[in-house]
């Protein structure tokens, strides 16, 4: 079975109010490129994917008026792809949902949030996604109060042929720019509040995460964590980064990531990349790794297969000329998967 994660850059912008697909000349979200275009673009990318399920990051919108699950069924139909069913959690207001894009022949998926709903004032131990955290950020004996922009997905899954049960729960956490911020002071304080609360919502998630690793539940947390060892100044500040804090230590049972494990033994040296962006002063591409697939021990166990769909990484890639324009053209991440036997 392949399970994969894909941040698609504006997914939302492909489609119209009624969430039918765009095909037009008219830009889409990434630079230069047409909504026809990136839209032919993730048609060969999913193709070639082929996967039984996709958690895909950034999401089209959903609210009143429009419905992630309706387009990315729609998107899934135009371009004939086995993994047709869409499964969407709790909405958000960024237009950049989470959702899981599933093939309904080989596995039975439904949104199933875990922890207590709370109000404003919060909770301390793995509330319910939606819901708010309580945790001291900056060690001063008051409690901050900490909410998820896009609330995590969680799905429980049945391996249709097996009988297989498994969890999965779907994440984008990122660390918001200081836009409003004038002076460098100003821009290193909200830059580091903002950190803050991004290694807060990992605590959350890792608190999850233990959660479902006593209960002996095999899990799968995949998504982009916006994060990961080396990848700014403000790490050294923390202590770790919030890859690490999910992942979890020696002191108990950990999440796996080949990539992210790779990066976190070596500070110095190539590392595998998930993403790629342009930086116009400088008028070079920056690649970082920002998307990760971890399994649990008792899923790791049953040694499975990653690979990072990068154009120019991976061989396979490199070499089928379509599906690498593809995928330069589709996003400035590119798919993740594992393979495994379920």
């Amino acid at each position: 079975m392949r399970i994969a994660t894909y941040n698609v850059e504006w997914f939302t912008n492909l489609f119209d109010r009624h969430d039918r697909l765009l095909e037009d000349r008219q830009w889409s979200g990434r630079q230069d490129v047409t909504r026809a275009e990136q839209l032919g673009a993730l048609g060969i990318v999913f193709s070639a994917l082929d996967a039984d399920a996709v958690m895909v990051i950034e999401a089209p919108d959903s609210h009143d008026h429009r419905s992630t699950v309706r387009a990315l069924e729609n998107f899934a139909a135009h371009y004939g792809l086995r993994a047709r069913r869409a499964q969407h959690g709790f909405k958000n207001q960024t237009q950049q949902e989470i959702a899981l894009l599933y093939d309904p022949d080989t596995l039975a998926c439904r949104h199933d949030p875990m922890g207590d709903p709370t109000g404003k004032s919060g909770a301390f131990e793995a509330p319910r996604f939606d819901g708010a955290f309580r945790i001291d950020l900056d060690v001063d004996a008051d409690l901050d109060i900490v909410t998820f922009s896009k609330p995590p997905l969680e799905v429980a899954c049945t391996a249709i042929a097996s009988g297989t049960t498994f969890r999965m729960i779907g994440v984008h956490v990122k660390s918001k720019a200081p836009h409003a911020a004038e002076t460098p002071d100003e821009v290193m304080r909200v830059a580091i509040a903002n950190r803050r609360k991004q290694l807060a919502q990992c605590i959350w998630l890792r608190q999850r995460v233990e959660s479902h690793l006593a209960a002996n539940d095999p899990l799968i947390l995949l998504g982009d964590l916006n994060d990961g060892p080396g990848l700014d100044e403000y790490e050294k500040l923390f202590g770790r980064s919030g890859v690490e804090i999910v992942l979890g230590d020696d002191g108990g049972p950990q999440l796996y990531d080949p990539h992210a494990r790779l990066a976190l033994s070596q500070r110095v040296g190539a590392t595998p990349a998930t993403a790629r962006f342009y930086i116009h002063p400088e008028r070079r591409y920056l690649q970082a790794l920002l998307d990760y697939v971890m399994v649990s021990p008792d899923l790791r166990a049953r040694d499975p297969s990653w690979r990072i769909w990068h154009p120019f990484d991976d061989p396979a890639c490199y070499r089928v000329p379509e599906l690498r324009e593809a995928l330069l053209q589709a996003s400035d991440h590119f798919p993740v998967s594992v393979d495994i036997d379920m």
